[in-house]
């Protein structure tokens, strides 16, 4: 199957899947920069497209859940079995009619979904605006699935966050629970295998212009996969707001094949979102970049990443001085002093 993929040498076959891939991608990058130099010089020609990645990825946010309303349900209810309301469950169907309206009336789509049970009711709400035809394929994903804070939650649950809060989201890890860093690990072993799907055979046989990636996803894991997918700083990762349930993310292509939220929500959103202009600037650059091209201007992956670093630094090292004046009245609250167990 790889002989047929831009010209790659039939040898490839016998190398281990590792190799093949470096040398294909290596191979693709050749094609393409080959491509965008012939023309007549112009500078006007039109990008030459040889990958088949899908049109857009939307990221969705499952419905209004239980736990949403009332906190007090994840201390009875395993947080993998909260179940949406009757209003998350239309809030799936509405944003299920705004898949299909961006899809178009020939549109396909492919779904990544976490095993959660909101997360799973909130795609069979989607399911329903699609014909069976229109369904591409679907995949469970554990590894999209919601932050873990413990096993069933207690009373001391308030406390924990008001701790995270003081020590820093990111790193902060639940007692029994994982961290922000953890969901980022094993978020990014999911954005390679989405990698690998896009640009790999998987929908090698699919129109890409009519095809669409949904993942049905959670707050916590969208945020972190968006900060994977464009290399966002730890800084940015904690600027950005959850989205609202079943409100869509929607990753467009771009010319040149980069996917860019700037092509469909606006600026203003994009703020609201939690954005700064240097933000808004790299979505604008993705959209007009080629998937092979580094924005080096960018802070992340540039030489601008050392213009604040000691400042940086100098900001996020050292203890925590922040006052927190209801910790003391949350420990007698939350954590009793216990009688000896004699």
């Amino acid at each position: 199957m790889l002989r047929s993929l831009c010209g790659v040498s039939p040898t490839l076959q016998h190398e281990k899947p590792t190799c093949a891939r470096f040398r294909l991608r290596a191979h693709s990058k050749k094609i393409f920069a080959q491509a965008a130099n012939k023309g007549n010089g112009s500078g006007n020609e039109k990008a030459v497209r040889f990958s088949n990645r899908p049109k857009r990825i939307i990221l969705v946010r499952h419905g209004e859940s239980e736990g949403n309303v009332d906190e007090a349900v994840y201390q009875r209810t395993p947080d993998h079995r909260v179940r949406l309301t009757q209003k998350g469950c239309e809030e799936a169907q509405k944003a299920g009619a705004q898949i299909r309206f961006l899809t178009g009336e020939h549109g396909r789509v492919y779904f990544y979904v976490s095993p959660y049970v909101r997360t799973l009711q909130t795609l069979l709400e989607l399911s329903k605006c699609f014909s069976k035809e229109q369904i591409a394929g679907v995949r469970e994903e554990p590894r999209i699935r919601e932050q873990e804070f413990g096993n069933l939650q207690d009373e001391r649950m308030p406390l924990s966050k008001r701790k995270r809060m003081t020590y820093g989201r990111f790193f902060f890890r639940f007692p029994d629970g994982e961290s922000a860093a953890d969901v980022y690990d094993r978020v990014t072993g999911f954005r390679e295998t989405l990698r690998g799907d896009i640009d790999g055979i998987r929908f090698q046989n699919e129109d890409a212009d009519n095809l669409t990636i949904v993942i049905v996803i959670h707050g916590i894991s969208l945020r972190v996969f968006l900060m994977r997918w464009y290399k966002l700083s730890l800084q940015q990762f904690e600027q950005l707001h959850n989205p609202k349930n079943c409100e869509l993310v929607v990753m467009e292509r771009g010319k040149n094949d980069r996917y860019s939220l700037s092509l469909h929500h606006s600026e203003a959103w994009l703020r609201e979102f939690g954005f700064d202009d240097q933000m808004i600037e790299d979505q604008k650059w993705q959209a007009e970049s080629c998937q092979f091209q580094i924005n080096t201007a960018w802070p992340t992956s540039g030489p601008s990443f050392f213009d604040d670093l000691q400042d940086r630094i100098d900001q996020n090292s050292g203890p925590d001085n922040t006052p927190t004046p209801t910790l003391r009245e949350d420990m007698e609250k939350y954590c009793p002093q216990q009688e000896p167990d004699y």
